[in-house]
């Protein structure tokens, strides 16, 4: 159950970056600046645990990867104005659904 949490928090912190990366302006507003570094920082060490745990490379890469795409898009729409098509959900769900199939692929 840790790991799947630390999973979760690597994914939130990736978000917070990635969000934080556009709302920085090209690192010209400070604060944003540095929740890139922060959030990014502690994407790849809470990344790095959940690898330790033992977990395969190619399933966590795949879930981390896919949700903050989908989450980034997401956040992107909604609280950014940024567009989103017919086309980009279904994007989106080509990830999502891939992602699932890593995952119970790596069970059996």
């Amino acid at each position: 159950m840790v790991v799947f949490l630390l999973l979760a928090g690597a994914i939130c912190s990736e978000v917070l970056g990635t969000v934080s990366l556009k709302l920085s302006e090209g690192f010209s507003r400070p604060l944003p600046s540095a929740l890139v570094v922060v959030g990014y920082g502690a994407a790849f060490v809470a990344l790095s645990w959940v690898l330790k745990l033992g977990l395969p490379v190619g399933v966590v890469y795949a879930i981390w990867s896919g949700a903050g795409v989908a989450l980034v898009a997401i956040i992107g729409a909604v609280f950014l104005g940024e567009s989103f098509s017919v086309v980009q959900v279904v994007g989106l769900a080509l990830i999502i659904g891939g992602v699932v199939a890593l995952e119970m692929g790596s069970a059996h």
